[in-house]
């Protein structure tokens, strides 16, 4: 789920550029060693031929199964495959869980994560990262006749729907909203459609990666964050030549038209700048 990376900063900045998973916060990670693996460079990526991809491989729409067990397909894994495509390799994917991926990247098991991983300064400290190709912020989405919530203020003595664990949950408190639990983003729509809830707030990918398969005529946006997530590629600190042929990358497609055009098959629209 898609607002596990994202870190609240208030009500009128409601997401520091720091994603996501789920409807938590972002898992602790853990630092490097002198054990780990050094900095990857470009020669060794094109001597061997291959990029290997760190992953999660359950995070739809981002890296997931077709059909829960079909090929991995996602939008992450579309925008490395097209990177390593503009680098002249292969891309190699090793699906890991999140809580251990930054280790598996540190210990060498991967040279690049594609996973939505949202930029922060503390994990700038740490890692390399890409350009951003993912931009997102937090919207306030409400029933499609309503006019009186066009603001995060508007939602002083309403009732949202919110997970208990998301930072969604703190902005809404925030805001003077009472919050209603609920389990995830499909039991929030539920609620407002029912006219349970006035309100419910969520990642903005979120709601156009449910908007792309329902067509929900009833819901809309209402407001949005000022503060942007942004995500990236994240590299072992040091990779500087690999990430500036990354960029470079990035850049050629974003010129081609193709990051739209795999931001469109999944969202309905360009979230890539």
């Amino acid at each position: 789920m898609i607002r596990r990376r994202l870190s609240l900063l208030g009500a009128s900045a409601a997401i520091a550029l720091a994603v996501v998973g789920c409807g938590s916060s972002t898992p602790a990670e853990p630092g490097a060693t002198s054990a780990d693996a050094g900095p990857t460079t470009l020669q060794e990526i094109q001597d061997a031929g291959v990029i290997t991809v760190g992953t999660e491989g359950t995070y739809k729409p981002f890296s997931f199964h077709e059909g829960g067990a079909g090929e991995l397909t996602g939008f992450d894994v579309e925008i490395i495959t097209a990177v390593a495509d503009k680098l002249g390799v292969e891309a190699q994917f090793e699906e890991t869980q999140w809580d251990a991926i930054f280790a598996g990247l540190e210990a060498g098991r991967f040279d690049v994560i594609a996973n939505q991983v949202s930029i922060n300064e503390e994990r700038q400290a740490k890692y390399d990262f890409s350009d951003p190709y993912t931009v997102s912020t937090g919207v306030l989405v409400t029933k499609a006749d309503n006019s009186e919530i066009t603001s995060f203020e508007d939602l002083e003595g309403k009732t949202t729907a919110q997970s208990l664990t998301s930072n969604w949950y703190t902005l809404a408190q925030e805001s003077g909203a009472n919050v209603e639990a609920v389990e995830g983003w499909a039991q929030s729509v539920t609620l407002l459609e029912q006219g349970r809830v006035d309100a419910t707030i969520n990642d903005k990918l979120t709601y156009l990666d449910y908007q792309k398969t329902s067509n929900n005529e009833n819901i809309k946006i209402a407001a949005e964050t000022e503060e942007e997530s942004l995500s990236a590629l994240a590299f072992k600190k040091g990779s500087t030549e690999l990430v500036d042929a990354v960029n470079t990358a990035l850049e050629e497609l974003r010129a081609e038209g193709k990051l739209a055009e795999i931001s469109e098959k999944y969202f309905g629209e360009d979230v890539t700048q």
